[in-house]
């Protein structure tokens, strides 16, 4: 399903907030991401939208609106988006094209600076109720890098380009951007070692992916058809699946990935909504020449031409060494998930192609996105070749995988000529030492 474009994609709206015109903004008014946020400390969390550096209590603001958005607004007073959600895509419209015509510099409301908070004194708290975290393998270059760490002769599995693989993570362990967590422990065997150990994961590892949340269910047996399946986003986040490798090593034949994966998750607190990034859909990728022609349930004319996001994506890492000398962090990766091999309405058709019913609030994870080129690697397995091929720190240090008190910090935005810059605020956390 492919959204028109409307007023709220003007490329020439402006607001009435100065910070949200900047060219380098994150959050204009063509974005207007949902979060949750407190306002001050102890405050009741509430649904809020970003716009430049501010955040607009949206339940407070409600007054403003009339009909289904006055509605949608309403809904906003609740602790999570969950119950916007659950109103489904027309509110959503309403109350986005409500907030586009309020924020706006030429017909808005300038009362509603009263129902906002400054982001730099705003917390900014889990966004949504998970029930359920999936999550994919969708770029090939990065299960094919992947691969051939773990198995040199076969890299590529051969069911990889006929079905989007994927597993089932770990919901209650899912953090909101900014919550440290300690180095996990686990099984882990080294070549040189005859028997494993329990101790603490030698392998840290991020992996840079796009995340989206479900807004509109399914029935328990029915399947969503890929032509259907946008309806079903409510938005989009950044997403940072931690791994330990060397415990994912150990543990992950015959049945995959399960304490290497499931001890932590980090998402971004901003939800860019699907319809913010209409304007930036492009071609699904292009299978090369000789590749399978996806299997008829995962194949759709319009999912072809449109079904790619062009979003950039970039994982930056801050050592505890570096945040003491004043240090910037450093670049690990610049990728975008336009390269990814299984389009989102695929990984969504598939999901549901048994029966499997989806829930209002489920994460979806596309897996690592990795392009063709190193400097676009999401993951130091890729960059260090597992750890063999370091990487040089600005503070003089060498990292082959993440050690305690570095923080991994991503960014990720959407941008074409003609049109406003989207961005998805940071996702970030430090791992902190194993007790």
């Amino acid at each position: 399903m492919t959204i028109s474009l409307n007023e709220t994609h003007d490329p020439a709206r402006r607001s009435f907030l100065d910070s949200a015109n900047a060219p380098d903004a994150d959050f204009p008014i063509q974005n207007l991401p949902f979060g949750v946020f407190r306002p001050a400390a102890g405050a009741a969390p509430r649904v809020g939208v970003a716009i430049g550096d501010q955040v607009l209590d949206v339940a407070a603001a409600a007054g403003a609106f009339t009909g289904m958005a006055a509605e949608a607004a309403r809904a906003c007073a609740a602790p999570q988006l969950n119950v916007l959600m659950a109103l489904g895509p027309q509110a959503w419209s309403a109350l986005r094209l409500a907030l586009s015509r309020g924020l706006s510099a030429a017909h808005g409301d300038a009362t509603l600076r009263r129902h906002m908070t400054a982001l730099a004194q705003a917390e900014l708290i889990m966004p949504v109720m998970v029930p359920d975290f999936t999550d994919f393998y969708a770029s090939v270059f990065h299960a094919t890098n992947a691969g051939r760490a773990f198995r040199p002769d076969t890299p590529l599995l051969p069911n990889y380009k006929y079905v989007p693989v994927a597993y089932h993570s770990r919901a209650s362990s899912i953090r909101v951007s900014g919550t440290a967590f300690k180095r996990p422990r686990g099984q882990r065997k080294r070549a040189d070692e005859t028997t494993p150990t329990y101790g603490p994961s030698r392998n840290m590892d991020f992996e840079l992916e796009l995340g989206f949340y479900i807004g509109v269910p399914s029935e328990l047996g029915d399947t969503v058809p890929i032509g259907a399946a946008g309806a079903h986003i409510f938005g989009f986040c950044l997403l940072n699946d931690w791994s330990a490798r060397d415990v994912q090593a150990w543990e992950y034949q015959p049945l995959g990935p399960f304490l290497g994966k499931n001890f932590a998750t980090t998402v971004s607190p901003w939800v860019v909504t699907a319809e913010a990034l209409a304007p930036f859909r492009t071609a699904a990728f292009a299978r090369p020449a000789g590749d399978p022609a996806p299997l008829p349930h995962l194949d759709d004319a319009d999912d072809r031409a449109h079904g790619g996001l062009d979003i950039t994506l970039e994982a930056y890492l801050s050592s505890a060494q570096m945040r003491r000398a004043g240090l910037a962090p450093l670049r690990l990766s610049q990728t975008s998930f336009a390269t990814t091999y299984w389009t989102v309405a695929q990984m969504v058709a598939h999901h549901t192609s048994n029966g499997c019913n989806l829930e209002i609030g489920d994460l979806i994870g596309s897996g690592t996105v990795s392009g063709p080129d190193k400097s676009s690697w999401g993951s130091l397995l890729e960059l260090t070749v597992r750890g063999a091929e370091p990487l040089a720190l600005p503070s003089g240090e060498q990292r082959g995988f993440i050690e305690d008190g570095d923080e991994i910090i991503f960014r990720g935005f959407a941008q074409k000529p003609g049109y406003p810059r989207l961005g998805f605020g940071e996702c970030r956390a430090e791992v902190l030492p194993a007790e």
